[in-house]
Parts: C-alpha cells; structure tokens; sequence
C-alpha cells in the first residue's frame, strides 16, 4: 500500500485508517503476532496506526493494552490478563512526563545523581521481572527532550538541567540495551528532533487527552516501532539494487565520458553523489547485499566506479545487470542468480518512469519515490527503514562477501562439466549440531527470513528456540558451512518434537545460497542419526504450500520419506522408516571433521 510509504502524509493515514485496515486484512497468510503495549499515556491510536505498517508487512498483532499510565504496576505485580496473552513483544511506552524526579535547581551534584540512579533503576527493574516472567523481546522507549530548558543552553552541561539529565538517562537505557539481547531501543529521542521538538511535544495534546506526542506525529512514531518489529521478525529487505546514471553519479556516462560525469569533491551536485555513495557502502558492510541494474553499456558505465574518487568500486556489487534489457527482467533476473525473492529488494533509481515499471512488473519489491535530487537521497533510503537493523552478527555482516563468494562459484561451475567434481572442489566442511547459546540469536533470525526453503513456514522467537534446545521431547540441529570460497555461516535448521516413538518435523529450513550443494542431505544424514541413537522409529514430515516455498514441494520425497496423506489445499505428510537399512545421502561435505 503506497499510502504507508515513507515519506508519506500522516495526517491522512489518521483519517482513512479504518478503510487501510479493511484493504490490509484482505491480504493472504498473515503472520500473527501477540505484541502487549505498557504506556504511560494514552496508547490507543499509537496501536492502531502500528497495527497498519504492521499489516503491511505481512504481520497481523494482536494486542493487549495496558490501562492509561499503569505500564508500571502491569510489568511489576501480578496480572493474570497479561499472562494469559502471553506476550511475544512488549512495548513500554513512555515519554518525558513519566520520569518521577527530575533535578531541581538547588540538588547538590550527588542528589542529581541518586535522582539518576534511581529513576534508572526503576526501569531496569522492571526490564528485568518482565523478562524473567514472560521471556520475550522488550522495545522500551528512550526520552525526547523537554519542551523548555530552565537554563538555557546550560541546561545541557550542568547536571541540574533537564537536557542534560535526559541525555544521561538515555544512555544508561543504552548500556542495558547493549547487555541484553532481546531488548531495543525505540529512539524517540532522534524521531522527536527529526520531526521537530516543538511539534512532536505541543502540551495541547497532553493536557487534552493525556498524548505523549501531538497526533499528527502519531504515524511517525508508530511507523518507527513497526521498523523495529519487523526486523525481528525477519521481514527486512536483504538487497539495494541501484540505477547508476544520475544515481551514483551526475551525468550521463555514455554521452559525457567517466571523466565528466560528477562525483567526488569539487563540486557540490560531486559532493552530495559521493556522500550517497559513501552511505552505500556503509550499508554494504552492514550486510546488505548491493547490485546494480542500469541501461548503458557495461564497460562504459563501470569507468564510473574506476574514478580515483568513486566511493563505490565494481567489487562492492555482488550481481550487476548492466544492459539494455527492462530494469523489471533485470531484478527478478538477478534474484534468481542469488536464490533470493523479488520481494528481498530496494530498487534505487531516480528516473520516475523506471521505477513505476519495477512497481507495476515486480510486487513485493520496494521502489522508494527518492526523486531527483541526490542531495536528499541518504534522506528518503534512511528514514524508510528497509534496512532497519536489531541484530548485527557477524553472519550479517559477511552477508555481502557470502553472496560474491557465491558468484565466484558460480564462476568456478562454468569450468566444469561434472557436476560432482564441481562440489568435491569446493572443499565443503559442515558442522551440524543441536543448537548451541552461540548460534540461539542467528538461529531465530534464519526461522523468520527463511521463505522459499520452508517446508511448514513456522515462525520461531529467540526464547522458544532457547526453550525447545532445553526440552527433551525435541531434536534441534543446526547446519554451518564452508567451502574454499569462504564461511557461510549458520545455514539451516530442523527442530521435531517427539511423540509416541516418532520425530514430527516442526520446521526445516536452509538458506537458498547454500542450495544444490548437499547441504539438505547431510542434515538428513545427521537426524537419521539423531533419531537413532534415542530409539526414535519414525520420522513424519509437513509440508504446507505457500505462494513461496513451492520449490519445496517435493523434497521429503528426495529424501527417501514415502507420502501419506495430502488434501486438496495441497498440504501432505511424509514418513520415513529409520529402522530400515540407511545409505547417506551426503557425499561431498565434510560434517564435524569427518
């Protein structure tokens, strides 16, 4: 729905909200999700409007909502309703007016800081129960500053002053952010500054209704949670696929040569182009993987990227389409190269004419109106949250040199005829184990991005992993490879809870860059082992079509299982005997040093 675009016009996403839900509801294979909202003030149109771009996502919330400024008691004491909800993320929202004592002009420098410490600790309090109680991810609120400052621009340097507390405050809720893995930030702070303070905070609304913020700032907000929550449900985009005339650069390189076209520092249309790129290339080594899709004839155009002041280099593009064929054929093209969706992508290109035809030819893939000015770039690709980040691993930030390892194989293929010899030189070592703390956080992530290779398309957070590794009744494995070309990381993921001397398959996923590799086979090999050794006789398997994981179909097949039933919805389950004679399937990786 364009209308929930960044940048988009709050005030009619207020107005029409009711007829957004009904269009959003109609969408097929919603992910639910149970999201408890603690507020300090009145929370109910922050809800409804987070509800939308939550929907828009591909997530239906359900929501509990805490009476007006009773987030307190409702995480601290008991509450029968909220644990029956039994929430999956929960919400503190809170604003300036609930810090309970604020310094006042005659505190001594140590009452300032026990004021501090104590406010702090309040709230680390109560971090703490509700994390301990429910298990789940916590966002919390951190402040926007005050609407008056006492002391002027002094009240940012002296310890009495309100700026100065709240800027401390701030960062004591980012220690604890960075110490704690399920807890995040939602950074009022900068959204209030970047909306501008004086709007954001207009008293009218509080004293009117008890609004922490005015409501036309409400979407602003709203939409900036839902970027967090969306993140940890995976549901980010992977790819930024970038147009390259007056895109990367000023100019036309076909027409005005690499040598004329602007970027660098000389002039200031030069300057803005190169910080562009400059913000590129950070998200690059943020782990999103960058391609380039651009009419123009390959070697001209990638003298642009050869300039001694280009920021960007051709080796910081794992896929480029450079041709003359449609910019729709190129992406879905080049998704099929990276074994991604569509859907995964950000198309960048500043000619309006292109980017309606990737909207119109591509659904799913996002094609921001970032305009025609490079000046303003950084702005728009920023603010919309396609890359929205809660987890930065070191899988995610090899992300990119995964992918352009990929294409060196991909390379490495072409010079072979047997398929086999291909895979035996790749030097391919596994590790397939239950899942261990150090791989709980990347193990979540891959449960909810994982949407081609899915067979029952289940959802997992990090604390139900954590809480199926510590059940007997289920088998958990996770795969990891490597190869001569690099480290892929953590790739797949079987979990199946046992039941009456069988393993029922709750989820099997890999990620689609190890795919044809054997990888799928070698994880066979270790649950047939698995199973085994704890006497377990069956293995059934689920498969539930998707309009993505079709590619899937047949895979229990290949494994050898024999299907049992199917409906006309195409769901169907599989069985496969363990105590029958066994050969492994895995023939050219290595697993755990064998």
């Amino acid at each position: 729905m364009k209308e929930l675009e960044y940048p988009f016009d709050g005030e009619d996403i207020i107005q029409k909200k009711k007829s957004f839900r009904r269009e959003l509801l109609k969408q097929d294979a919603l992910i639910p999700l149970r999201i408890a909202v603690l507020g300090g003030a009145t929370t109910n149109d922050i809800i409804k409007v987070l509800e939308l771009f939550l929907l828009k996502e591909g997530i239906r919330p359900e929501f509990y909502e805490s009476e007006y400024n009773r987030y307190y008691e409702d995480a601290m004491f008991m509450n029968p309703e909220l644990e029956e909800f039994s929430p999956e993320i929960i919400f503190i929202c809170t604003c300036n007016r609930n810090i309970r004592e604020y310094p006042e002009i005659d505190d001594s420098p140590e009452a300032v800081e026990m004021k501090l410490e104590n406010e702090y600790s309040r709230f680390a309090l109560m971090w703490d129960r509700l994390s301990s109680v429910y298990g789940c991810t916590i966002i919390q609120n951190n402040f926007e500053y005050p609407y008056y400052r006492l002391l002027g621009n002094r009240d940012a340097s002296d310890c009495r002053g309100r700026v100065n507390f709240i800027n401390r405050l701030n960062l004591r809720f980012s220690d604890y952010a960075a110490q704690h893995e399920k807890f995040f930030i939602h950074d009022i702070n900068y959204e209030s500054a970047s909306y501008g303070l004086e709007s954001w905070s207009d008293p009218f609304y509080w004293h009117m209704y008890k609004y922490a913020l005015s409501v036309p700032a409400i979407p602003y907000f709203s939409f900036n949670v839902s970027n967090i929550i969306k993140s940890i449900m995976g549901r980010n985009k992977k790819v930024l696929m970038l147009d390259m005339d007056n895109t990367l650069w000023g100019g036309v390189i076909g027409d005005d040569g690499a040598d004329n076209i602007e970027t660098g520092q000389e002039t200031p249309i030069g300057q803005a182009f190169s910080e562009f790129q400059g913000y590129v290339k950070s998200l690059g080594k943020m782990g999103v993987i960058l391609t380039l899709n651009s009419k123009n004839d390959e070697k001209t155009a990638l003298q642009g990227l050869l300039r001694a002041d280009s920021v960007l280099s051709p080796d910081d593009f794992a896929a480029k389409r450079i041709n003359w064929m449609p910019k729709s054929e190129n992406l879905i093209d080049t998704a099929a190269e990276l074994n991604l969706l569509p859907e995964s992508f950000v198309f960048v290109d500043d000619n309006p004419a292109e980017r309606e035809i990737v909207r119109q030819n591509v659904p799913g893939a996002a094609v921001p109106d970032i305009g025609n000015r490079a000046e303003y770039y950084i702005n728009i690709l920023d603010r919309s949250g396609f890359f929205e980040n809660t987890a930065l691993s070191k899988d995610d930030i090899a992300r990119g040199e995964m992918y352009k390892a990929n294409a060196r194989r991909n390379e490495s293929l072409n010079s072979f005829t047997d398929y086999g010899e291909y895979l035996r030189s790749l030097d391919m070592h596994g590790e397939i184990q239950s899942f261990i703390p150090a791989y709980m956080s990347r193990i979540a992530q891959l449960t909810n991005k994982s949407n081609q290779f899915n067979l029952t398309t289940r959802r997992y957070t990090q604390s139900e992993i954590e809480a199926l590794e510590a059940d007997n009744d289920y088998i958990t494995l996770y795969g990891k490879l490597s190869d001569k070309f690099g480290d892929n990381g953590v790739v797949s993921v079987v979990i199946g809870h046992i039941m009456e001397n069988a393993c029922h398959i709750d989820l099997w996923i890999m990620s689609c860059r190890v795919l044809k590799r054997d990888m799928e086979f070698a994880m066979m090999d270790s649950l047939v082992e698995k199973c085994r050794e704890r006497g377990i006789q069956k293995i059934i398997g689920y498969y539930y079509p998707t309009a993505k994981n079709g590619m899937v179909r047949d895979f229990y097949g290949l494994q050898g299982f024999k299907k049992t039933s199917s409906d006309p919805d195409g769901n169907t389950v599989w069985e496969f005997d363990v105590t029958e004679e066994y050969t492994a399937k895995n023939n050219y990786i290595s697993v755990n040093g064998g």
